[in-house]
């Protein structure tokens, strides 16, 4: 596929449960390749597809990490300690007491990062207003030090009370501590109000720091001198120092390079209000774009809060790894357990357990001669007997018949993903396209379309590896804070410009040292806002106007129903978001050939649409499809990268960018 790229070569690397992903943008071109994932140590097979496509020295790597995620998913991060105000070290565990399962009789909250034994407190105190009341003696530090030592603690967080309104205490324990252990202050990833939110934040950046240190270091050896950037959870790129220093921005990496690179593809075929779903291996990732991307600061992970800027994205673990099982009471389960890259599904030669993969290939949807071109190969008998095993299980007749239950029971747990983020947020699905990806997020979209009444489905050129292709495409954004508590008579002009100053002098600084033009650099505002007495905010972009209560009237009447034009508005943070644009690839357009999809044709097989009986169905091969052609489903349609599945009474129509555009017939 040709495309009009920097004459640089870029990378794009997304390593998932089962499978990480390549793509190559290089004169004007782009190459994919797939590989399974080496969960023990996901840079072997990073290094290995970067020895595969022969990657030139001077190549940018754009990487998508799931280090940090797994950490905190997995409980596996550094060995950490929290250094807090004296008195305030159990806000940790503490938190809001609030409870996420609210009608468990027994609520079970995860347990915090930091033990009891690694939550350490210093005599300093700081008032509301940034006053140093008790002021931090340098000399009490040593023996603090000794007994970070003695724990053999690897790892600390530093969260004092108001040091976002006065960092100097944090600063100074900063330096006591550099060269001992690695440091994360919380003036510095968080400089926020919330001190709940921003100790937890600041301690899953320790937690995961010296993980993400020890992996870049591997990865930079391997790349020889290969400039490595990084993907963020707020869609955009950092560099691999930033990462070892911030690595809590790149919990989401992966999810929100789909999210970039299903934007991009939707908007350059015309299409806006968009609902990405992204079903891999292990989970599926949607979200919901109503003409833009949407962000979020309410992110949790593992059970954690995470209080940065991130792609809002809801994530559930249906995959094509997911494994079936019956549970006690006899009802059919399909994940959240993945059977990952190793073993695998069953089909993939190693697992005996029954996955969504398996049920896919037993009904025909997948095909063992054309997985991943060809190029791997699969088992279907093993797929017969793990689901001989659980329609047994199950008490069904058929392995087909098992096959066919995992394949609804999935689809329910991504309906109802997809129904979290549009219909119980007031946005009705049948206003927007479904974009489908990732490796088997094509098989499912027809009849999740189907389920929701979306009209429209879009199928990317590269759908299994569109998150890969995402992060080649991000711009560097970095995202800067900083907490000003002021009433509403800060709106004026010249009082913003003066609370702004300071957060775009560095930004610009930031961005120049990384190389990014001066002409490149794009600086946006915004400012949370709440009503005086309300204990929640709205972030409010800069209007164009400058009309910032209106604007923030405005979106509270969008978000709650209802505005107060005269109550007194508080502002509480100041953000600016500094983005550093990048050229784009921009997809030359397929040659036209009429509707006629024949020379596509590659054969026929039977494929279940029904739990009754199979069909005959046709096989197409995705890549000698032109612009026009019209393919009448039902149909299966083969590429290196995925399988599409269309449903009787669909139709698919090629664009001119090789996109697959899905409707009812």
């Amino acid at each position: 596929m040709s495309i009009s790229s920097p004459p640089s070569a870029v990378l794009g690397v997304d390593i998932g449960g089962t499978f990480t992903d390549f793509v190559l943008v290089q004169d004007g071109a782009i190459v994919v390749h797939k590989r399974l994932s080496t969960p023990s140590d996901p840079s072997v097979a990073l290094l290995e597809g970067v020895e595969h496509l022969t990657l030139p020295p001077s190549a940018d790597v754009v990487h998508g990490s799931t280090i940090a995620t797994n950490a905190l998913l997995e409980r596996r991060g550094a060995r950490t300690a929290l250094i807090a105000t004296r008195g305030f070290a159990d806000v940790l565990a503490i938190g809001r007491q609030d409870r996420p399962d609210l009608y468990a009789l027994v609520p079970q909250l995860p347990l915090p990062l930091v033990p009891p034994e690694l939550r350490f407190e210093v005599n300093e105190r700081v008032t509301a207003d940034g006053k140093p009341l008790v002021v931090l003696d340098p000399e009490t530090l040593g023996p603090l030090i000794e007994q970070l030592r003695t724990q053999h603690v690897e790892s600390v967080a530093v969260c004092l009370l108001f040091s976002f309104l006065y960092p100097e205490h944090e600063r100074l324990i900063g330096a006591a501590l550099n060269g001992h252990v690695s440091v994360s202050l919380s003036s510095e990833i968080l400089p926020e109000y919330r001190e709940y939110e921003r100790m937890s934040t600041t301690v899953i950046n320790a937690y995961v720091a010296p993980l993400m240190e020890r992996y870049l270091r591997r990865v930079e050896e391997g790349l020889a001198r290969r400039r490595l950037r990084i993907m963020q959870s707020n869609g955009g790129v950092i560099t691999a120092a930033t990462a070892r220093k911030e690595a809590a921005r790149t919990v989401l990496s992966g999810p929100a390079g789909g999210a970039v690179g299903a934007f991009y593809v939707a908007k350059q075929a015309g299409l806006e209000r968009i609902i990405s779903f992204d079903m891999g291996g292990t989970s599926t990732d949607v979200a919901l774009f109503p003409g833009d991307i949407v962000y979020t600061r309410e992110a949790r992970i593992g059970g954690v809060p995470l209080r940065l800027s991130v792609i809002d994205v809801h994530t559930v673990g249906a995959g094509g790894g997911s494994i079936a099982r019956v549970d006690a009471g006899g009802a059919l389960q399909v994940g959240p357990q993945s059977a990952g890259a190793d073993p695998g599904p069953a089909c993939y030669g190693r697992g005996d357990l029954a996955t969504v993969s398996d049920a896919n290939l037993l009904l025909g949807r997948l095909s063992a001669e054309h997985f991943l071109g060809g190029r791997m190969r699969l088992y279907p008998q093993r797929a017969r007997r793990a689901l001989a095993e659980l329609a047994a299980a199950m008490r069904v007749a058929t392995p087909e018949q098992a096959a066919w239950g995992v394949i609804q029971v999935a689809n329910a747990t991504m309906e109802r993903a997809i129904r979290a983020i549009s219909v119980q947020r007031g946005y009705d699905p049948r206003d927007f396209t479904l974009v489908a990806f990732g490796g088997a997020g094509p098989l499912h979209a027809c009849a999740l379309a189907e389920a929701l009444r979306i009209p429209r489905i879009l199928v990317p050129r590269t759908p299994g590896v569109l998150s890969a292709l995402g992060m080649t495409i991000a711009d560097l954004i970095k995202d800067y804070s900083q907490t000003i508590m002021a009433t509403q008579d800060v709106l004026d002009g010249a009082t913003l410009d003066t609370i702004f100053a300071p957060l775009e002098t560095r930004a610009r600084d930031d961005l120049l040292k990384e190389g990014i033009q001066p002409q490149q650099i794009v600086l946006e505002r915004s400012l949370d806002m709440r009503y005086v007495g309300q204990s929640h905010e709205i972030t409010v972009p800069q209007p164009p106007d400058g009309a910032w209560l209106s604007a923030f009237h405005a979106a509270h009447e969008r978000l709650y129903g209802h505005r107060h034009d005269e109550e007194p508005v508080q502002v509480i943070n100041a953000r600016l978001r500094a983005i550093g644009r990048g050229p784009k690839p921009i997809f030359a357009p397929l040659p036209e050939g009429g509707t006629d999809a024949s020379a596509a044709y590659v054969g026929e097989g039977p494929v279940w649409f029904e739990p009754s009986a199979p069909q005959m169905t046709p096989f197409y091969d995705r890549e000698r499809l032109l612009a026009g052609n019209v393919i009448a489903g039902p149909a299966v349609l083969f590429q290196l990268d995925a399988t599409i599945v269309l449903a009787p009474d669909w139709q698919a129509v090629v664009d001119q960018w090789g996109n697959l555009l899905l409707s009812r017939s």
